[in-house]
């Protein structure tokens, strides 16, 4: 299952583990149906390792929201690693604290493994050159991103998961 976030930067098309990670698939996928990310900017870059989005363009980025009604539980599997670039893995603030906020890497991370959820991975060469884009786009000391970087519309190519 995939979907494509229509970026400023050009698009980056997701193969969702919709199987590997059921919960984590669901709430994303309902977030893009419903038109959540549209609008959400990328707020938080740093070259070399991520690149993060999820919050409502209008909520500003400490929001992070769950089809669930609240937080839920990380969906850890040994076999999905962040070893690789173009890995999607959702952001949290520790253990059982996801919500909408993601990130894209860079490059591997493999100190992220076992704290965070891999959900997905870009494919294809324009997403990996869009990323490319991304990591470019200027940011500020604290990795706040300044440049023209947010999701402008999202595309759900098929969706196992809709009732």
């Amino acid at each position: 299952m995939s979907i494509t976030l229509h970026t400023t930067q050009g698009d980056l098309k997701v193969e969702v583990f919709c199987e590997s990670v059921p919960r984590t698939a669901e709430n994303f996928l309902a977030l893009c149906a419903s038109s959540y990310y549209t609008l959400s900017p990328f707020h938080r870059s740093y070259p070399g390792f991520m690149i993060q989005t999820g919050s409502p363009a209008s909520a500003g980025p400490k929001v992070s929201t769950s089809i669930y009604g609240s937080l839920f539980e990380d969906e850890i599997r040994p076999s999905l690693r962040h070893n690789a670039r173009g890995i999607v893995s959702m952001a949290n603030k520790g253990p059982g604290t996801n919500g909408s906020q993601f990130f894209i890497l860079f490059a591997p991370a493999p100190h992220l493994d076992g704290k965070n959820t891999v959900f997905g991975k870009l494919v294809g060469p324009e997403a990996m050159e869009t990323l490319e884009k991304l990591e470019a786009v200027e940011t500020d000391a604290k990795g706040k991103v300044k440049g023209d970087a947010s999701i402008e519309s999202v595309t759900i190519h098929a969706n196992p998961l809709a009732g």
